[in-house]
């Protein structure tokens, strides 16, 4: 069996991702369509730049799904190691050792070999998997404990803000890629450190649902109790099998390596949010609707929750965006330095690092995965411009 030509590994490997086609023009379709209908978000796709950003997000998205939850386009196994394929070029025909052609296996290594003989192509795409795991579920817990610190700063000032503005330009003096580095090391992992870390910051979640559901409906309450109760129930089980890895039906778990990458990437973005919420709520505090709603008797939490919030969603939004693409950036920087996640993973950081030790002699084994990683968090800072755009003209 020959190699295949250029030609055939384009076809090839567009034809792989047929999922992701479909999902893309579905998705849309669907939001074209009801654009007028859907805010903010039906908006977005007014903006060219930020329509070529949304597209190359959610490629990554659903090849991540596709490829790394329900194995849809991955050609072989991500771990699957063979003598004969080690270093091979793009298109070359898979064989085991020997030579021997593998029954009812993917005929073809599309991108090539790497030097342990995996696919190059199975571990870009779940590779993307790894990313969707982590950056986005991150992002958002350090929104919410940056969004529930940085209101109360920016709406009370005094005391209160002197010393949670302090906490947080302490922890912003250390360079960020030295911070993160410092976290992930297998001393401090040995302290216990991150898992006491993940037991202080996985709570501000809980903690900020019960503020917006007592606040929204303090006087309505059965309504409270009823929200209130679910988020605590669903919030406390879920938080005991994150961060102690003590969830009692046995359910929810997180591997502690996964663990230890979540907690440094909420620890680390946490300030900055901080500063931007309590910014932002120190300007709006002083709009005329603050003041109306003072005026009408509503709670401190209420009105941070309810009045100033809601109209700072587009810095934030904007800022979520690109706090993603730092984060993408940072789980790579932590794989290339063999870092945080296993050895055996498939993060594009780790099959970079492992890519260049032979990149004088192959190039197909670092260059997939880099451009997937460039693609994605261009997709998210171009994503961010038409947030921005957009949420300007709101």
């Amino acid at each position: 069996m020959d190699a295949l030509s250029w030609s055939e590994i384009i076809l090839r490997t567009l034809g792989q991702f047929t999922p992701v086609w479909i999902a893309l023009i579905a998705t849309f379709a669907l939001s074209i369509t009801f654009k007028r209908r859907l805010g903010l978000y039906g908006k977005l796709f007014d903006s060219p730049i930020g329509m070529v950003g949304f597209a190359l997000v959610m490629f990554w998205v659903f090849t991540g799904v596709f490829g790394g939850a329900f194995d849809l386009i991955t050609t072989h196994d991500v771990l699957d190691q063979s003598a004969s394929m080690k270093n091979k070029g793009p298109g070359t025909p898979y064989t085991k050792l020997m030579g021997e052609v593998a029954e009812g296996a993917y005929p073809y290594y599309l991108l090539g070999g790497d030097n342990l003989g995996r696919d190059v192509f199975s571990r870009m795409v779940v590779g993307a998997w790894e990313v969707i795991k982590i950056a986005p579920f991150a992002s958002l817990f350090a929104f919410m404990v940056g969004i529930t610190l940085g209101l109360p700063a920016g709406y009370y000032g005094g005391r209160l803000d002197t010393f949670l503005s302090f906490l947080a330009n302490l922890i912003l003096a250390f360079p960020v890629i030295l911070l993160f580095y410092l976290l992930v090391t297998p001393e401090i992992v040995l302290t216990g450190i991150p898992v006491y870390m993940a037991a202080v910051l996985f709570i501000f979640p809980i903690i900020f649902l019960v503020l917006l559901w007592n606040s929204r409906f303090h006087t309505q309450p059965a309504t409270r109790n009823l929200y209130v109760g679910v988020t605590l129930v669903v919030g406390l089980w879920l938080y005991a099998g994150i961060a102690w890895n003590a969830d009692p039906l046995g359910l929810v778990s997180f591997p502690p390596n996964l663990l230890v990458v979540f907690v440094a990437v909420v620890f680390v973005n946490s300030p900055t949010v901080f500063r931007i919420v309590r910014g932002l709520t120190m300007d709006i505090k002083t709009r005329d609707y603050v003041a109306a709603a003072q005026t009408r008797g509503e709670g401190p939490w209420y009105i941070m929750l309810w009045e100033i919030l809601p109209n700072v969603r587009g810095p934030l939004l904007v800022d979520f965006c690109l706090r993603i693409g730092y984060t993408t950036i940072l789980l790579g920087t932590l794989g290339f330095f063999g870092l945080g996640l296993s050895p055996e993973s498939p993060d594009w950081g780790s099959t970079i690092n492992e890519g260049r030790k032979l990149l004088s002699m192959y190039l197909h084994p670092a260059l997939p995965p880099a451009f997937a990683l460039l693609s994605l968090v261009l997709g998210l800072n171009l994503l961010a411009d038409g947030l921005r755009e957009e949420s300007l003209r709101d």
